[in-house]
Formats: C-alpha cells, structure tokens, sequence
C-alpha cells in the first residue's frame, strides 16, 4: 500500500558532502514523524534524525552540527544533507515513515530497503 524508497547513496571522499532522499507513494493520507536511521557494518542500528510534519526536530548526539533533516510535504519526501563526512558515517541508511493511509486508522509505520553510503579515500 506504501513505499518508501532512498536514493543518493554512493561513495564520498571524507570531508566531502552527501545528499539521501526518500520518497514515499502509495495511498497516503498523511506522513506523521519522518526519519532516517544507520546501520553500520557491524549491524548496530541507531537514530540519525527525526522530523515531524511541522519541521520539529531531533537528532542523535553529535550529528546536528554536521547533517540536515528536511521534508517536502507536498512531495512526500524526505531528506538528509551530510556534510563533512567521516568513515564512521559509512552505513546503510534507512527511511522511516508513520503514514496514515486513505480510508484507514491509525497511522501506521514504514521502512525503507536502504541505502548505502560508504565515505573512503
């Protein structure tokens, strides 16, 4: 009924910058919370941001000075600026979305697949 799907992955030099989208389609009636998650190598998994749909939001510690969070609610899109890249950001990077679906309650939670993101030399 709803994908949600990355893209912008890709390798990136360190100190370089990097921009992830998310585009979500289906039968939506509304996208709630919007946020981006990373699963590294090792298969630790944790928060990187979360936006709601009025633009409020939160961040894991250390990320807020280097990465932004954004949203198009029109598009039903979500974004992630990444600047000044690390090897530690090297993960796979996953969409989340709390939808409501047309003709249905309550909103319920999707994921993306992923995208990779390797920052090296």
């Amino acid at each position: 009924q709803v994908q949600l799907v990355e893209s912008g992955g890709g390798l990136v030099q360190p100190g370089g910058s990097l921009t992830l989208s998310c585009a979500a389609s289906g039968s939506i009636s509304r996208i709630y919370d919007m946020s981006w998650y990373r699963q590294y190598p090792g298969k630790q998994f944790e928060l990187v941001a979360t936006i709601t749909s009025d633009g409020e939001t939160t961040w894991a510690d250390s990320l807020k000075d280097r990465f932004s969070i954004s949203r198009d609610n029109a598009k039903n899109a979500l974004y992630l600026q990444m600047n000044r890249v690390t090897p530690e950001d090297t993960a796979v990077y996953y969409c989340y979305a709390n939808v409501r679906i047309r003709g249905r309650d309550p909103a319920i939670p999707y994921w993306g697949r992923g995208t990779q993101v390797t920052v090296s030399s």
